[in-house]
C-alpha cells in the first residue's frame, strides 16, 4: 500500500545503503591509517606476495599491478594477482596485509578450495541475475494480471542469485584473510605487533562483505514486499 507517493519499502533501501556507506569508510580508514604504517621488514606489497607464493610452492601465478585504488585481486583465469597501484610498490602494513589476502586466494585456487570453485561457477550466472532481476521487476510493475506476477517473480528469483553468489564470497574471503595472516606470521615477514594491524585492515575488508550481503537481503525483503502487495 502506497502513502501518497511514499513507498514504505524504501526504506530498507535507505538502510541497506547506511550499511554499505559505514563499511566502506571503514575499510578506507583502517587502510589510510595503516598505509602511514611501514613494515619492519622493508618489502613492497608485490615482493610479499612474491615470497608467500613461492613458500607455498606456486610458481605459476603472477605479480601484477593494476590501475585504482583498492582494486586489488586474484584472477584464477590469468592466474595472476593483481596488486593496485596503492600495493603493489608500497611498504606500508596495509599493502602487505592487502597483497597477502590476495595471496591467500591463490593458495585457495592451487590447493582445490572448494568454496572458491562454486563461487567462480555462480559467477555467469550470478552476473545474468544482476543484469536482469530489477528490469523484469519493473517491467513487471507496469503490467497487469499473470504475465506481471510472472516477470516480479522471476526477477526476485534471479535476484537471489546474486545474494547466493554474496553469501558463498563470505567463507572464501574469511579463509583467505585468515591464510594471509598466518603464511605472514609463519614466515616471519610481519612482527607480533604489527600483526594486530594487519588483522584490522583485513577485518574492515572483510564488513564490506557481509554489509554487501545484509543490503541484498534487504533488497530481497522489498521484492518480496512489491510481489506481496501486487497479489492483492
Amino acid at each position: 500500500m502506497y502513502y501518497g507517493y511514499y513507498d514504505p519499502t524504501y526504506i530498507l533501501i535507505l538502510v541497506g545503503a547506511v550499511i554499505s556507506m559505514i563499511a566502506s569508510a571503514r575499510v578506507k580508514s583502517a587502510f589510510q591509517k595503516y598505509s602511514r604504517t611501514g613494515a619492519m621488514n622493508g618489502l613492497t606489497g608485490a615482493q610479499v606476495a612474491q615470497r608467500l607464493l613461492a613458500s607455498k610452492g606456486i610458481y605459476d601465478v603472477g605479480v601484477a599491478p593494476v590501475a585504482g585504488s583498492l582494486t586489488d585481486h586474484y584472477d584464477p583465469s590469468t592466474r595472476t594477482v593483481n596488486l593496485s597501484e596503492p600495493v603493489y610498490g608500497s611498504t606500508s602494513l596495509s599493502a602487505i596485509a592487502v597483497a597477502a589476502h590476495e595471496c591467500g586466494h591463490a593458495m585457495q585456487h592451487a590447493e582445490g578450495y572448494a568454496p572458491l570453485a562454486f563461487r567462480s561457477s555462480l559467477v555467469p550466472v550470478a552476473n545474468f541475475g544482476g543484469t536482469l532481476s530489477w528490469p523484469l521487476v519493473l517491467v513487471g510493475l507496469f503490467l497487469n494480471g499473470n504475465i506481471s506476477n510472472i516477470l516480479i517473480h522471476a526477477g526476485i528469483i534471479l535476484f537471489c542469485t546474486v545474494l547466493l553468489f554474496q553469501i558463498v564470497t563470505l567463507p572464501v574471503e574469511f579463509n583467505a584473510s585468515s591464510r594471509a595472516l598466518a603464511q605472514l606470521e609463519g614466515n616471519g615477514l610481519l612482527a607480533s605487533g604489527e600483526l594486530s594491524g594487519a588483522k584490522t585492515v583485513l577485518r574492515a575488508a572483510a564488513l564490506t562483505y557481509v554489509a554487501g550481503v545484509a543490503a541484498s537481503l534487504l533488497q530481497l525483503l522489498r521484492l518480496l514486499a512489491i510481489a506481496n502487495r501486487r497479489r492483492r
